[in-house]
């Protein structure tokens, strides 16, 4: 709607009580702007709310973004850091923070950012173009197609929509280009495969960009080895993305080697376990009603209270090696082999730097040992989609 000139307040999920919806229940009344990276202090509000208990008629904009930063350590491992920002309605102040994250994030050295036509339903892109543009030569640029937003209703409201058709890829790209004010983008994932059509139809669309000279080369989110395996046959794959971390093992069934087989990268999203290997997140009680985790079976009872047990261990290990949780977790994930690397989500330039410590971290074949026998498949309760989002996904189960 409307909303540019109403006032975005910061506000905590304590200082949060609902008093009315529009009209309407409060879940049909928030922006379709939640992600798996539920990460910020701000959130997607329509209506009234109670701030320090004082009522107020406020739309409160999330401002998370989804790119992604990397660098590389002297022994080559890489780390990629999500960055998470999605806006819907600009403004300033916030906005201004997004660009100091990113232009922080290139001033420690990073060189890879990671978005996504989905991410803010466009902002995401708009906001990395208009922000590293002039930087365009300092680092390689991702974004992703095929799950993007789309005014069904003709209301002006958006809504994500998976779309895999060879026109719909060529019009994403387009537009993404526009967004990020470059002349090629230099890997393109289909962020998911749509089902009704064949994976060589949809990766042959993106072949056709790669000799357009829009992007430079194709990757993949979410599948399986097998379809791996049939989209590469089409066009070489450089890169393919899934979630990876302690606690979900899926792609050791099968598309770790596919990969290593194959040739190429494997970019482990969500490697601190949606906050979770962060170990400060030990009730879900407080997480707004938004929030991406209320649809992870993990993050339910019984389930999620069996899982915090399991952080006593994981912790020991952490106190001992004088770091993090979340850097344990990511140099976890950067032992597993040489052809990976990951994307941990933060939206604070705190988190965003120690995120980077992972990179001098050493975990002895010991240390391994423990981690892999206290947090792995058998230990952890509870699938981590719902049968929604496992539709949506071509991965190997356990």
């Amino acid at each position: 709607g409307n909303i540019i000139d109403q006032e975005a307040y910061r506000v905590t999920s304590k200082e949060i009580s609902l008093v009315e919806a529009a009209g309407e229940k409060f879940e049909d009344s928030i922006p379709l702007l939640v992600f798996p990276y539920s990460l910020g202090d701000q959130y997607n509000w329509k209506g009234k709310l109670t701030v320090n208990n004082q009522p107020v008629d406020a739309t409160a904009i999330v401002i998370t973004s989804d790119s992604t930063v990397s660098t590389k350590d002297k022994s080559n491992r890489a780390i990629q850091v999500q960055v998470n920002i999605q806006i819907q309605r600009k403004n300033r102040t916030e906005e201004a923070d997004a660009q100091r994250l990113l232009l922080s994030a290139l001033d420690e050295g990073v060189d890879f950012f990671d978005t996504a036509a989905l991410y803010g339903f466009g902002e995401s892109e708009r906001i990395i173009g208009k922000t590293l543009s002039a930087h365009r030569s300092r680092f390689t640029l991702a974004s992703k197609c095929g799950l993007h937003g789309v005014d069904l209703n003709g209301d002006g409201k958006k809504v994500r929509v998976l779309d895999g058709r060879p026109e719909t890829l060529r019009a994403t790209c387009e537009n993404s280009l526009r967004s990020l004010k470059t002349d090629v983008i230099d890997l393109y994932y289909l962020h998911r495969w749509d089902k009704k059509i064949p994976v060589e139809d949809s990766v042959g669309a993106l072949s056709d960009l790669v000799r357009a000279g829009k992007i430079r080369t194709i990757g993949l989110s979410e599948v399986s080895a097998h379809t791996l395996r049939k989209a590469h046959a089409v066009h070489p794959i450089t890169a393919l993305q899934t979630e990876y971390s302690l606690w979900t093992r899926n792609p050791e069934i099968a598309v770790l080697d596919a990969c290593r087989e194959l040739g190429v990268a494997f970019v482990s999203f969500s490697p601190l376990a949606r906050k979770f290997l962060c170990a400060d997140l030990l009730d879900t009680a407080g997480l707004l009603p938004t929030d991406w985790r209320h649809t992870s079976p993990r993050f339910h009872a019984p389930h999620y209270t069996h899982n915090v047990k399991l952080l006593d261990g994981y912790l020991a290990v952490a106190r001992e090696l004088s770091c993090t949780p979340a850097q344990l977790a990511l140099a976890w994930v950067l032992h597993q082999a040489p052809h990976i690397v990951t994307i941990p989500g933060t939206s604070r330039i705190d988190h965003l730097k120690d995120n980077m410590g992972a990179l001098n971290l050493v975990l002895t074949p010991e240390v391994l040992t423990r981690l892999n026998q206290t947090i792995n498949q058998h230990t952890v309760s509870g699938n981590r989609y719902n049968d929604i989002a496992s539709s949506e996904v071509d991965t190997e189960v356990f």
